[in-house]
């Protein structure tokens, strides 16, 4: 009969490499997480820097307010729109949209086929379904309103100038 000393020492013993095991998980763990980490800031950092040589110019006036603007790049963020900031900011699909809906008449919406059609895309339902989703995103972020489900256009002071 094993004694009651050599059974607890044993029982310490797989305590004892378990601990050991999971801590060089930890320690595995924490660098992985660490290297994220130092990706993420310095994407930041990158993304935070000013764009040189762009072809946007550094301040737009609109009206009398001076709006500084960074270049936008397709699949950028579509900012909200607040007042004085022109359609300059957005990518270019998004400006595509804002000058078919600003050249119409003020308050004329279109639908996303009609929109789809109007930058040039076939109306076949993948490319309408993307003319919808960016109409959405503008709308949802003021720059276009929504004036029934799926029936955009562009608010008196908010299209053109891009």
């Amino acid at each position: 009969m094993p004694s009651v000393m050599g059974l607890l020492e044993e029982r310490e013993r797989a305590a004892r490499q378990r601990v050991e095991a999971l801590q060089a998980e930890l320690r595995e763990a924490e660098a992985v997480w660490e290297r994220f980490v130092i990706a993420r800031e310095t994407v930041g950092e990158v993304l935070a820097e000013p764009r040189r040589g762009g072809d946007v110019a550094p301040v737009v006036v609109v009206g009398e307010r001076p709006v500084q603007v960074r270049q936008a790049v397709p699949g950028s963020v579509v900012p909200h729109w607040e007042e004085g900031l022109a359609p300059a900011v957005l990518a270019p699909d998004y400006q595509r949209i804002m000058d078919v809906l600003a050249g119409g008449m003020r308050g004329e919406a279109m639908d996303c086929r009609q929109l789809a059609a109007a930058v040039g895309l076939e109306p076949v339902p993948a490319k309408v379904e993307g003319v919808r989703s960016k109409a959405k995103r503008l709308a949802a972020r003021g720059w276009l309103t929504e004036e029934r489900p799926g029936l955009f256009s562009v608010p008196v002071g908010r299209g053109g100038g891009s």
